[in-house]
């Protein structure tokens, strides 16, 4: 999230008020994030009491994805909310739409979620995460629409010849063998049986919230699409679940979310298999995107690129763990 896009109060004003939504009072820019440009909105909704009560709002203009796009993400949001995933729930007009148009770019507003990002995680949170995480995958199985991951394979196949003149010979050797091994696997029989769905994709510790130990949601599905579900659980492992200084994984946070999720969605025997190779997918993928956003950024109000080495470090240490997770992480049965 940043703002590329600066948005004048009387336009948001406008938009809200076509959405029924209630008075402005407050819009805020939110730093941090390099996708989009997002506010927090606060409204006095019209039936409010006369104490003042407001709400609060996530504003999201969108700078990369189209109008094409878009639909996928935002009606996703719409069907998880309705079974009962605790997701942001787009905001439609009187016509049903829930993507709109503001300052000249696709936008959306949704409900912002009660708690708090925990950066911090312990076993308990992991837990919680892998829990609803499997929920998510089992309740998005319906959802009609079908949009690739687009930061998937392809993606990262097209990408890396861009970031290559920027790496050094160590680092380029490293990108280029592992995205041979992965076009590999995606060729195997195993790859193919994985189980897929609707994934979030991007699923790291500050898109979810808390209250104590308990989940009260996750956000920013700007990322998702269809894709394995295993390369879900393979990008919450390598996020929630390490020590960050080494890319380490931990295994009291691993058993804890892989246990979690298995005893609502067990995993098959092709995920049991390919768990280590989707943890090596997941640390690429997002290898890939930091040196892309790092070394070819874009302009914001507020924006501060990812370091794209923290990536590095767990992709190496994927790789030099041949047997991992099953050396670090008990597999749930």
């Amino acid at each position: 999230m940043a703002v590329f896009t600066e948005v004048p109060a009387d336009e948001a004003r406008k938009l809200l008020r076509q959405l029924r939504l209630g008075e402005l009072t407050d819009l805020r820019g939110i730093a941090g994030g390099i996708e989009n440009t997002n506010y927090f909105v606060t409204v006095r909704p019209d039936d409010a009491p006369d104490d003042g009560a407001t709400v609060d709002y996530v504003l999201t203009l969108f700078e990369r994805l189209t109008a094409e796009q878009l639909p996928f993400y935002l009606y996703l949001m719409q069907h998880l909310a309705a079974r009962g995933i605790p997701v942001p729930d787009p905001a439609p007009d009187r016509a049903g739409n829930v993507l709109h148009r503001l300052c000249g770019k696709p936008a959306a507003v949704v409900n912002r979620l009660a708690g708090r990002s925990q950066l911090a995680p312990e076993a308990a949170h992991c837990a919680a995460l892998g829990d609803m995480l499997a929920r998510m995958h089992l309740a998005g199985r319906d959802f009609a629409r079908h949009q690739p991951n687009l930061r998937g394979l392809a993606w990262w196949n097209e990408t890396a010849p861009v970031v290559l003149p920027h790496l050094d010979p160590d680092q380029a050797e490293l990108l280029r063998a592992e995205l041979a091994y992965q076009n590999h696997v995606a060729a195997l029989p195993a790859y193919a049986a994985l189980p897929r769905g609707p994934v979030h994709a991007d699923l790291f510790r500050d898109n979810a919230m808390f209250d104590g130990t308990t989940l009260t949601g996750f956000f920013d599905f700007y990322f998702a699409g269809v894709d394995s579900f295993l390369f879900d659980i393979g990008v919450c492992l390598n996020d929630w679940c390490i020590d960050h200084p080494t890319g380490a994984l931990l295994p009291d946070r691993a058993d804890a979310l892989l246990a979690a999720y298995a005893a609502v969605r067990p995993l098959e025997a092709a995920e049991r298999t390919l768990l280590p190779a989707m943890l090596r997918a997941a640390a690429l993928r997002f290898w890939i995107s930091r040196l892309w956003d790092f070394h070819l950024p874009r302009e914001a109000a507020l924006l501060t690129p990812h370091d794209p080495t923290h990536f590095e470090r767990v992709l190496r240490r994927r790789v030099a763990s041949a047997a991992a997770p099953a050396a670090a992480v008990a597999l749930p049965a």
